[in-house]
């Protein structure tokens, strides 16, 4: 495959922006669309951690604030300047050359859509004419992403993290991305409007992708272990998700985990996995011990009756260790020592006035 155009033109600019946010970003997102002008001539690609079952408002929020029509991005539609494209929920979205492709393949940092399959694959189709952009959010999606736009030449730029509402995402990039931009939003529209009009330094990709060449594992996953493993060394650890062994790699100082059918993890999602996983596991416990408590009290029950005193107290000693078991670890499930770090991006289209969320917008 060729990255050469948009659409198959022969355009040179910066055409391609990439787009990430997660909790705190919703505002800043609306402002920077806001400022985009009818005229731009780049294609918008959004994504944010939105829960897999949800209906997304963000398309028809984003067409109400600005002058380019928004909608949710569907599979094999083509890449047209002046179009912003969100990433559906349960969907990661994938940029091939010329076309949207979206992908129920494994998540990634715990969510899909995730920001870093959208912002791999844009710099290995379109290399240079990408610029990758990170708002507000927690934990740190996005910085594999930029890491792979800054390898092909692209530009990245992230919000300042003073005005950001959550900076842990913007913070990452900064500290393991050697970022081109940081800026507050105010500045950050003029300066992709301005980008979008100049000359990428080499008007795409110089090395088309081979037909051999691998897909990002968010499209098919890996399939490493009926063939090559992941990147990386076993790292001992396991997958939150599917229990599979997790492989360790390194990219510039930025530690990533991905397991043998490609679910991926940065070590700040790989500890909020394993504390999700560990939530779940203490609450299998506690209905485990009271299913044993009231196995127990039944057994009591009857051998009491049937004059068996010492089975009976036996049971009613299992009842009150496991009574006291399930009591512990309900406790401290319930002061939150496992949760693991908050992220409330899902929760954020929820809480907007009714009249900005409903419906589906102008374009979409």
């Amino acid at each position: 495959m060729s990255g050469s155009g948009t659409t198959g033109s022969t355009a040179s600019g910066h055409d391609i922006v990439v787009i990430g946010f997660s909790a705190g970003g919703l505002e800043p997102v609306i402002r920077l669309v806001a400022e985009f002008p009818l005229e731009l001539p780049a294609a918008i690609f959004i994504v944010h951690h939105f829960p897999a079952n949800s209906i997304s408002a963000l398309p028809g929020i984003l067409g109400r604030a600005g002058p380019l029509p928004a909608e949710h991005a569907e599979d094999g539609e083509p890449v047209v300047p002046g179009r912003i494209y969100v990433a559906p929920p349960n969907r990661h979205m994938l940029l091939e050359a010329g076309r949207v492709h979206l992908s129920t393949g494994p998540r990634e940092h715990n969510h899909r859509p995730a920001i870093d399959p959208l912002f791999r694959t844009a710099a290995r189709t379109y290399a240079d004419r990408v610029v990758g952009v990170l708002l507000s959010g927690t934990l740190d999606d996005g910085t594999d992403g930029l890491l792979a736009i800054k390898r092909h030449h692209g530009v990245a730029v992230v919000q300042d993290p003073a005005e950001a509402l959550h900076p842990s995402m913007p913070n990452s990039a900064i500290q393991e991305v050697g970022v081109d931009h940081v800026e507050p939003v105010s500045r950050i529209a003029p300066l992709i409007v301005q980008l979008s009009r100049e000359p990428a330094a080499h008007a795409g990709r110089t090395d088309p992708l081979a037909p051999l060449d691998p897909p990002d594992p968010a499209a098919t996953g890996t399939r490493s272990l009926a063939g090559d493993k992941p990147p990386g060394k076993p790292s001992g650890l396991t997958c939150p998700e599917c229990g599979g062994l997790l492989w360790e790699s390194e990219d510039g100082g930025f530690l990533h985990y991905r397991c043998h059918v490609g679910h991926g993890y940065s070590e700040d999602s790989l500890v909020a996995g394993q504390a999700q996983r560990l939530e779940s596991a203490l609450w299998a416990a506690v209905r485990a011990l009271e299913e044993k408590a009231e196995l127990a009290r039944h057994l009591a029950r009857r051998t009491r009756r049937r004059g068996m005193l010492r089975s009976a107290k036996r049971f009613e000693q299992s009842i009150e260790d496991a009574d006291r078991g399930s009591s512990e670890i309900r406790a401290l499930l319930l002061e939150g020592v496992s949760a693991p770090p908050v992220d409330p991006a899902d929760a954020e289209l929820a809480r907007r006035p009714a009249r900005e969320t409903s419906g589906s917008g102008r374009h979409g």
